[in-house]
């Protein structure tokens, strides 16, 4: 079986789990858990930052890092199609009482100038904005990387209006890998950033919030009342420490895989390569006879399994569990279910 649903689904490698079963613990409620303590420090150090907190997962990193910049009652903007938006469950109004306001869907396709244009300031006759949120690399919008110059008009934007910048980084290992832009000039862009350890980097669980000392002690309250506060994490920082030594630098590989599978559907006209920089690969079934949850039901039918987002649209993810042979599998048969769709 083939699985490119998501990088989520990656199983912990024999080095990994051995990290893990001889991991030094304590109690992380407590602040005396060695290995999580380190991982912090570690991912704090990695993006210029002066604290890191673990969480069990990225929604709840995010969301604890949204009620840091945004109080209860405050103005979040953000893409349509962000995922804290569009995957999170209401999380930001339901848990941090927080307003969002979108500008539309264009994935990692900003417009700084756009944005800016909508922050509200304070003084408003309506809600002043608070903050700004940003996905990098983007879900929806196939992986696709906001440009540098770009978060760096954003981040002139914030400033000059005085409202915090955060950034969903979930994937900002792999804008980190396919750009070369070091991930403390990320880092410094951002007031907040949420790093996921459990899509391409292979760790089993586990996401960070990274920020400024005082940010993360608020967020450390915040992850306990979210019931987010864990024991011995260190069996589970370990899995990510090990992720981090082991598995960013042969995310190239996933984003090379990802371009040869876009390569050879393109010819179907549902995939443009030169929109493919990542490890996702965004299927666009409009123009065919075939909508998404066919076609992933199709597919899965011959051991190639896939996601279907929209009716029209279908992901394709690679991570590190599919190899050459797996690429090779999801060509010939995606390749084949969409030529009899023709």
């Amino acid at each position: 079986m083939v699985d490119l649903r998501s990088d989520t689904v990656t199983r912990p490698s024999l080095g990994m789990r051995r990290a893990m079963a001889e991991a030094v613990v304590g109690d992380d409620v407590f602040g005396d858990d060695p290995t999580v303590n380190a991982l912090e420090a570690r991912v704090a150090e990695l993006f210029g930052h002066e604290a890191a907190l673990f969480a069990p997962s990225g929604s709840m990193a995010n969301q604890i890092a949204l009620q840091l910049v945004t109080p209860a009652g405050g103005e979040l903007l953000a893409g349509a199609d962000a995922h804290v938006v569009t995957y999170e469950l209401g999380a930001a109004a339901a848990i941090g009482g927080i307003s969002t306001r979108t500008w539309p869907a264009v994935g990692a396709g900003l417009d700084a100038g756009q944005i800016a244009g909508m922050i509200r300031p304070r003084g408003y006759p309506s809600l002043p904005t608070a903050a700004i949120a940003v996905e990098q690399t983007h879900n929806l919008g196939g992986g696709g990387v906001v440009p540098l110059a770009t978060l760096r008009s954003l981040r002139e934007a914030a400033d000059e209006a005085g409202v915090s910048l955060h950034c969903d980084g979930a994937r900002l290992w792999h804008a980190h890998v396919a750009d070369g832009v070091p991930l403390a000039e990320y880092g410094a862009l951002f007031d907040t950033l949420s790093v996921c350890l459990s899509k391409g980097l292979g760790a089993p669980v586990g996401s960070l919030v990274v920020g400024s000392a005082e940010r993360v002690a608020r967020a450390r309250v915040i992850r306990k009342r979210m019931g987010g506060g864990m024991r011995q994490t260190g069996i589970l920082a370990a899995a990510g420490d090990y992720a981090l030594t082991h598995n960013v630098d042969r995310l190239a590989e996933d984003h090379a895989r990802a371009a040869k599978l876009a390569a050879a559907l393109s010819k179907f006209g549902v995939v443009d390569p030169d929109d493919v920089r990542t490890n996702l690969v965004p299927v666009d079934l409009g123009a065919t006879s075939i909508d998404a949850p066919t076609l992933a039901a199709e597919a899965a039918k011959r051991d190639v399994h896939i996601a279907a987002m929209l009716p029209h649209l279908a992901r394709v993810v690679f991570h590190l569990d599919v190899d050459d042979n797996g690429l090779d599998q999801a060509i010939t048969v995606l390749s084949e279910i969409l030529d009899r769709s023709r």
